[in-house]
């Protein structure tokens, strides 16, 4: 494969940009939004090129962890992170439990731009170093992973519905 698969999730909220972006930066904020209808445990968020996000996501007795290696942060226009999928205890990168041929490593980029007094923000997603397994995986998943993003995004509005009515 030549070209590889990338699934990108344009969205415009109805918040300031500086609102927007603490809710992408700021843990009490993420692990409210982030997976949603799963608990989000935010065991680690350093916000530093090189820096690491460790999360876990609890539903039941189940539970997924996972790391972030931040690559880039431009304050309030740009995050670039490495997003492994999956991890064992100890924050090593595993293959993903549930689906074995998803990509152990995407390449996330997620912009945030005015849109007069509202914030558009594009997600992009991109396996990164991935076996022609990975990638065809990921391929097939496209058309199903706006849904997830969404649901995280409903919650955002709400969040900043919330933040909104604070500062009035």
């Amino acid at each position: 494969m030549s070209d590889l698969p990338e699934y990108i999730l344009d969205r415009v909220f109805d918040a300031p940009r500086e609102m927007v972006w603490r809710a992408w930066t700021d843990p009490e904020l993420l692990s409210r939004w982030y997976g949603p209808g799963v608990e989000t445990i935010i065991h680690k968020f350093d916000l530093k090129p090189g820096g690491m996000w460790l999360n876990e996501m609890k539903w039941g007795d189940n539970s997924m962890l996972s790391k972030v290696v931040f690559k880039e942060i431009t304050p309030l226009e740009q995050l670039v992170w490495h997003h492994h999928s999956s991890t064992d205890s100890e924050w090593n990168t595993v293959s993903n439990p549930q689906m074995p041929d998803w990509p152990r490593v995407l390449l996330t980029t997620v912009t945030f731009e005015d849109e007069g007094a509202k914030t558009k923000v594009r997600l992009s997603w991109v396996p990164f170093e991935a076996t022609d397994a990975e990638l065809a995986c990921f391929a097939g998943a496209i058309d199903g992973m706006g849904k997830g993003w969404e649901s995280g995004y409903a919650v955002m509005d709400e969040i900043f519905a919330e933040l909104q009515a604070e500062n009035a």
